[in-house]
């Protein structure tokens, strides 16, 4: 009975079904419509996670500093502020140069005007002198006029001796080359510096760049001293000995392979234009330079020592015989010959110039056995120029120097056609 009771309460009846179909029905939601609303991609950059310190201000508060960029930037600006320095120092070596080259050509000028002067002075006053001596001769028994002669001579000829020895000593002509050498080597110089500060930028630009264009100002200055007292170059040195105004240079390592335009064949080709330098050019300079040096140093001890001959002999006219008066006007003619062809042909210039052509050559030699940087066919451009050939002509050279060595004969030839 209770169960039947139950199973009535829980079966729902007809009419309470309709009402809650009814109720859903008036309760439902209609759909909505979609709508497709688009979103741009917002970009978003890749950023570096750092581990930002705290630094502690003044203030007392916090900042977020990156240490590792403010360090960065600090050793940029000191990069940078070393760069324009070095650049700043090159140009300053560059404007000691300018004034170099102004410095050198004037005095050169100067001792140009000295060598002209002192020569021509010297021999009339031993003319005038051999001159008066033979008139003195001539009026020994004059007395008083002849002694008047006498005495001027033998001034003169005292004051040509001082004069000659003066000249042979400092060598006028030989101090004219060098200025000249010297103005020369400095205008190139500073065409290097040029070179240097118009391909490099401030970038490029070292402390090494600096040092080197120093050195080699030095060396300029060592070479070519301007003083003539303590530094002035020896006249008359006991050997010859070729000119040297660059700083030492250290040869480099190379790899075996071509690197920078540098290869076998171009090696072996620079290596025999050297063996030519030395077995040729460089040796016949020497010889050159040597015999140069033996004929100055002969006619500087012989002008000073006949004019020397004349003053005395010009003090003993009218004592005797007329032997003196003959011996002073000889020997002031002669002296007067020998001032001429010494000052006049300019031995010393020659010597001079030798030594510096030998020095050339040698600067030549190094280069080739130790220059590896500049590239190889500018380098075998340049040699070839600087020996007055072609690029043809240096190779021919090259081959006919190793074909004689391998026959065990003397190459004819020359490597410069300039010198």
């Amino acid at each position: 009975m209770a169960s039947l009771q139950a199973s009535r309460f829980l079966r729902p009846t007809s009419s309470s079904s309709s009402c809650c179909t009814r109720t859903r029905s008036a309760i439902s939601i209609p759909k909505l419509p979609k709508f497709n609303v688009s979103v741009p991609n917002i970009p978003i950059k890749n950023q570096n996670l750092r581990v930002q310190e705290p630094t502690f201000g003044l203030d007392g508060f916090t900042e977020s500093l990156d240490l590792s960029q403010l360090e960065r930037q600090r050793q940029k600006k000191r990069g940078c502020d070393d760069r324009v320095l070095q650049r700043s120092r090159l140009i300053a070596v560059l404007e000691e140069v300018i004034d170099r080259v102004e410095v050198h050509k004037n005095i050169g000028d100067q001792r140009n005007n000295w060598n002209s002067l002192l020569l021509n002075s010297v021999n009339m006053i031993t003319l005038t002198a051999a001159l008066m001596a033979g008139i003195a001769s001539m009026n020994a028994v004059g007395g008083d006029s002849a002694s008047a002669v006498k005495i001027a001579s033998t001034v003169l000829l005292a004051s040509a001796t001082g004069v000659a020895a003066l000249m042979n000593k400092i060598q006028p002509s030989q101090l004219v080359e060098e200025q000249r050498n010297a103005t020369r080597l400095f205008k190139q110089l500073r065409n290097r510096i040029d070179m240097v500060l118009n391909e490099k930028s401030e970038e490029g630009i070292s402390e090494e760049h600096v040092k080197d264009a120093i050195e080699r100002v030095l060396c300029l200055d060592r070479a070519y001293p301007l003083p003539l007292i303590g530094t002035m170059l020896e006249k008359f040195p006991q050997e010859f000995k070729p000119a040297t105004w660059w700083p030492e240079t250290k040869p480099e390592t190379r790899s075996k392979t071509s690197v920078n335009g540098w290869n076998k064949e171009l090696e072996l080709e620079m290596k025999e234009v050297v063996e030519v330098i030395k077995s040729r050019d460089a040796e016949e300079y020497e010889k050159l330079g040597n015999v140069a040096l033996k004929l100055n140093r002969a006619l500087a001890i012989s002008g000073p020592v006949l004019t020397g001959i004349a003053a005395v002999s010009s003090g003993f006219i009218g004592h005797g015989s007329g032997l003196a008066g003959v011996v002073a006007t000889t020997c002031a003619s002669l002296a007067a010959v020998v001032n001429t062809l010494e000052h006049g042909g300019q031995v010393g210039m020659v010597f001079e110039m030798y030594r510096n052509s030998a020095g050339f050559f040698s600067l030549l030699e190094e280069t080739i056995e130790t220059e590896r940087r500049e590239n190889g066919q500018v380098f075998e451009t340049k040699v070839a120029l600087k020996l007055g050939r072609s690029l043809s002509d240096l190779r021919d050279l090259a081959r006919r120097s190793s074909l004689c060595r391998l026959q065990g004969l003397a190459i004819d030839e020359y490597a410069s056609k300039l010198f």
